[in-house]
């Protein structure tokens, strides 16, 4: 049997990162390895990860494209639902999350908005599907 475990993100400071999604969302740790390289969140049923760009360049020989703010996002999301979407906007923003696009009802009857984290990934907080 084949299971979704976790996604891993490559980022510039891994334990900034961690403050960020931490303050930003509450979530915990789950594990920091001793070199802080590497870490995991607990975020519901599935793990997020994030590994240091060093650590990610030296497990992949021909590199990777490195997710930056300056740029546009990666034409991927992770997506985080909330009871409270607006709420949760303003408090990652106070954490350092950038707006991409403000809360919006969908024809479905869901609410959705985009953020970026610090490191410009792209980040869907959209309301339960009902």
């Amino acid at each position: 049997m084949i299971k979704f475990a976790y996604t891993i993100l490559y980022v510039q400071d891994v334990t900034k990162t961690i403050k960020f999604y931490e303050n930003a969302f509450g979530f915990s740790s789950k594990f920091m390895s001793p070199e802080n390289d590497y870490a995991e969140l607990l975020v519901g049923e599935t793990t997020l990860s994030f590994v240091s760009i060093s650590l990610a360049e030296s497990n992949l020989k021909d590199g990777f494209i490195e997710s930056k703010l300056m740029n546009k996002p990666f034409g991927i999301e992770i997506g985080f639902t909330t009871d409270n979407v607006e709420q949760t906007i303003v408090t990652a923003v106070d954490a350092g999350a950038i707006v991409v696009e403000k809360p919006k009802i969908k024809p479905w009857g869901q609410t959705v908005a985009y953020i970026r984290d610090l490191d410009g990934f792209l980040i869907e907080l959209c309301t339960p599907m009902v």
